[in-house]
């Protein structure tokens, strides 16, 4: 099993992103995820970096291989775009790039206008997106494509890595499970749901890698933790489809005031005990993730990164978690 860090673009500066991919490195992560947004989810979060230049950066410090969970090729940008970024990555990475994607949010692709279809409608442009990526990081001659959805004319992609890239799909519900087990190459999803992996694993993923990702709040007391979690990102309190649906952080803001600060103590790992920072890996290590991302809420990233490197890292290896 490894274990990796989660960058979250949506709260940290692109200076904080690129050292903490550093000291991810220096503190033992096997890998990094890397969130990709146009808006963050509310404004305290505050920050929203273009992804493809922070990967672009990140390269320059750091070896660890990184995967964007997720980024959405379908409608705000143009998957034969997504296509040439992600290969542009894998370049810089010298392989160790892997192209998370989904079907995406509203609060980041509506920005442009398009109309947010409905999720039957972004799967299917989802696999259209794939099969445009896939043909331009492979044929060697120009790419044509006249499709449902979208239209590539005479393009091809000069830089890209000697190897395709994989794509792994993320899936939070059955249906989105089902196609990422036919079309990607491994399975993300940022919640410990044993039957949806097993439905994944079964319906055609087979032993494809699967990656999952979780937050945890470092701060020197429980009760600081639970502050900063429930201030920074009470939206992931929020249940059902609203993640998908709502247009702005202004809504998202609005729609957590329903998350007391109880559920979010309930939920979420706070504080600076090892233990408590182990057993919330638990759940993912009982579902049977391959890989396991955990991502910091709030200012105390270096305090949480020698916890994990002095404590946490090494008992979740000592004892096979």
């Amino acid at each position: 099993m490894k274990i990796g860090y989660f960058l979250s673009c949506e709260e940290y500066t692109p200076a904080q992103l690129i050292e903490q991919a550093r000291l991810a490195a220096e503190s033992g992560f096997d890998g990094l995820w890397i969130s990709d947004h146009f808006h963050p989810w509310n404004d305290e979060q505050g920050q929203s970096a273009f992804v493809w230049s922070a990967i672009g950066a990140i390269s320059q410090v750091c070896e660890l291989p990184v995967t964007t969970a997720v980024t959405c090729p379908t409608v705000r940008i143009h998957p034969a775009v997504i296509a040439q970024a992600a290969a542009t990555s894998a370049v810089l990475l010298n392989g160790r790039f892997t192209l998370g994607i989904g079907t995406g949010e509203a609060l980041n692709e509506h920005v442009l206008g398009d109309v947010w279809p409905t999720v039957d409608v972004r799967l299917e442009m989802l696999e259209e997106a794939v099969e445009i990526m896939r043909r331009l990081w492979t044929e060697d001659g120009f790419v044509n494509h006249h499709g449902k959805h979208y239209t590539v004319d005479t393009a091809r992609i000069y830089t890209r890595p000697d190897t395709p890239l994989p794509i792994y799909m993320s899936g939070f519900g059955p249906e989105a499970t089902d196609v990422a087990a036919r079309i990607a190459d491994g399975f993300i999803t940022t919640s410990p749901d044993k039957e949806l992996l097993e439905r994944f694993r079964k319906n055609g993923g087979g032993d494809k890698p699967a990656q999952a990702g979780f937050k945890v709040s470092y701060a020197p007391t429980e009760e600081e933790g639970i502050e900063q979690a429930h201030r920074i990102w009470g939206n992931s309190g929020l249940p059902g489809e609203l993640a998908q649906v709502l247009p702005s952080p202004r809504h998202f803001e609005q729609a957590s005031e329903l998350v007391t600060k109880e559920q979010t103590a309930q939920s979420v790992t706070c504080g600076a005990k090892a233990d408590a920072h182990l057993e919330a890996f638990q759940p993912y290590v009982d579902a049977g993730f391959d890989e396991i991302y955990v991502a910091n809420m709030g200012p105390h990233v270096v305090d949480m990164m020698k916890l994990y490197r002095d404590e946490v890292l090494p008992e979740l290896r000592r004892s096979g978690r």
